[in-house]
């Protein structure tokens, strides 16, 4: 799939800060390109405090997005928990219709 060359929708750009974010924090410490437990407990403070505010515990969390069990979350495992609050995001904004 090319990049687009043009001007990006609000959508593509909504996907593009999704990803800039995630690289942003993906690449402070350990392996370039995934999230250990650490990154993974600073993006969700500093990125997701009102969505993830009644998440008991980062480190359940993060071990059942975990899919291969590596103690480190790949974009792919990460979009999971995206989809996961845009769900429940969304049944909000429909229940208060």
């Amino acid at each position: 799939m090319a990049v687009a060359t043009g001007e990006l929708t609000e959508l593509e750009l909504a996907i593009e800060k999704i990803i800039d974010v995630f690289l942003t924090h993906a690449g402070k410490e350990g392996r370039k390109g995934t999230l250990n437990a650490s990154e993974f407990k600073e993006l969700v403070q500093l990125q997701l405090p009102n969505l993830m505010k009644d998440v008991p515990s980062l480190e359940e969390k993060m071990s059942e997005l975990d899919v291969n069990n590596d103690a480190e979350l790949r974009f792919g495992e990460f979009w999971r928990l995206i989809g996961e609050l845009a769900k429940a995001m969304r049944r909000e904004k429909v229940t208060k219709k």
